[in-house]
């Protein structure tokens, strides 16, 4: 089953003025990465990451920028795109998109995070109601994104990966041995239990032939 769309921002070259993801993850690093390599002209390009697709329509040096898992196609995430683009230049005056600072803008993702939603929610309805022409996604190229990432942007990547698993392993082996030491816990307990009982069971024995609770017959 298809995720979706997941992940999506709007940028003015490599600075981000609205994001919004669906899900915990280092996306963030990625995408980043890719919009240091998009060229200057207006464009659109698929870049394939693991799993995954990013999405990307430039224009008049905005980045719309979406990602979904690859077996959401391309049709959807560019029309998402293109309706994302047609409400954010209505959002916001030329001035404001200009002069807007890192994450200045970020008030729109409100408006990103309902339609992603929707696109991924409704995918026929969606592409129905997106206004104005929207090229065909044939054309559109696509790159994987090892080509674009500097070897430098890909082993700090890898690096993130796997500082990610490392964290996730150790979080394990910690929630592992607390819950081995609650068990431990819990044995010593039942075994102090049981031998306790043991305990009362013998007195109670001893007691029923040498006298209660004294134990005088025994003692003469």
């Amino acid at each position: 089953m298809s995720l979706g769309i997941i992940y999506a921002l709007v940028a003015r070259g490599p600075i981000v003025l609205a994001e919004h993801s669906t899900t915990p993850t280092n996306f963030q690093q990625v995408t980043h990465a890719i919009l240091e390599k998009i060229p200057p002209n207006d464009s659109k390009l698929t870049y394939v990451y693991d799993r995954y697709l990013f999405h990307y329509i430039r224009c008049n040096n905005i980045v719309y920028l979406c990602i979904a898992d690859d077996k959401f196609g391309r049709r959807i995430p560019f029309a998402f795109l293109q309706d994302t683009m047609e409400r954010f230049v209505a959002a916001y005056t030329e001035a404001e998109i200009s002069e807007a600072a890192c994450m200045g803008l970020n008030s729109f993702a409100r408006t990103m995070a309902r339609q992603m939603d929707y696109f991924s929610r409704s995918p026929q309805d969606s592409i129905r109601s997106v206004q104005g022409e929207i090229s065909q996604v044939k054309d559109v190229m696509v790159q994987n994104i090892e080509r674009v990432l500097e070897r430098n942007d890909r082993i700090e990547i890898l690096i993130d990966k796997s500082n990610s698993l490392n964290n996730a392993a150790f979080a394990f082996r910690k929630r592992s041995t607390a819950l081995k030491r609650k068990y431990w816990w819990r044995n010593q307990k039942l075994m102090a239990l049981v031998v306790f009982a043991a305990l009362i069971f013998v007195y109670l024995l001893v007691s029923s032939v040498c006298g209660f609770p004294t134990l005088s017959k025994c003692r003469s």
